[in-house]
Formats: structure tokens, sequence, C-alpha cells
């Protein structure tokens, strides 16, 4: 992969401290920060742990356009969203949003819509590993690209 893609999709452990370095802003009164981490358990099967696949350009380039997006929309200062791939233990994370803005409250909001709307927009593939050996790929939800009717 590219240093740029590695900005945004990684097969290396995440690093918050970065991320709070790239987005430091005088101007930010508010830091939102999501993480998510494989859990031991899904659907009530207990999980061993994740591997995560994607197409890397498409999805640094989703990542981008969500990045901008959010600044837009919720008239943020900084975002910066960094997504892991490839396999990972029970606690590793997988994905980091950071948000700063001037108030707490589109900080907050920000956060969680870019996590929600990643979810629709990335595309990444997840499949689970089983304790008793089995793994699958998770049906995940169906892709939608901004502007699309669906």
């Amino acid at each position: 992969m590219t240093e740029e893609i590695e900005r945004y999709i990684t097969e290396a452990p995440l690093d918050l401290a970065t991320l709070l370095a790239e987005t430091e802003d005088d101007g930010s009164g508010a830091l939102a920060v999501f993480g998510g981490t494989v859990r031991n358990k899904n659907d009530g099967r207990p999980v061993d742990g994740m591997t995560y696949d994607c197409h890397p350009s498409m999805a640094a380039k989703a990542l981008i356009a969500l990045e901008k997006q959010v600044i837009e929309d919720f008239g943020v200062r900084r975002c910066r969203i960094v997504h892991r791939v490839g396999p990972m233990k029970l606690g590793e994370t997988s994905v980091w949003v950071v948000v700063r803005s001037a108030h707490r409250g589109p900080a907050m909001d920000a956060a969680r819509w870019a996590i929600d709307t990643l979810k629709v927009r990335l595309p990444v593939w997840k499949e689970e590993h089983y304790i008793d050996g089995e793994s699958r790929h998770l049906d995940g939800t169906p892709l939608v690209t901004p502007g699309s009717d669906t």
C-alpha cells in the first residue's frame, strides 16, 4: 500500500496518539473519539478474532470523502478516520474516528454520524473466527454511495 492509502487503511495496529496529534487545533474546545474493537461474542457465538479485508484505494477514497463531508455538514474543525485490515485479536481496535469542534454537540453528533455512515459506505469485509475453529464472512450492510437513490 502507498503511504497516502496507509493514512486511512493499514495493516499496522492503530495509533490514537498519532490521530490526536494530526487533528490538534487551538480553536477546538471539544474532542469526540470513537473506537471500534473486536469483541468476544456475536449473535451468541464465541468469537476468537476477526479478519478485515478491503480494496485499499477504494476504501481510502471513501474515508477521505467521509472526512470532508463530516467537516462540511457538521461544521466541525477536524475529522480523521482510520481503519485497520488483516487479522485481529480480541480487544484490538479496528477503527478510530476523531472529531474536533469548537463545541461538544457538533463533535459528538459528527463522530456518531461518521461511524454510522462508514458502515454503509466503506468497502470492507469482515470475517469472524470462532472458538470452535469455524469462520464466516458477515453479511454487513449494503453499500451506499453519496448521492445514490438507495
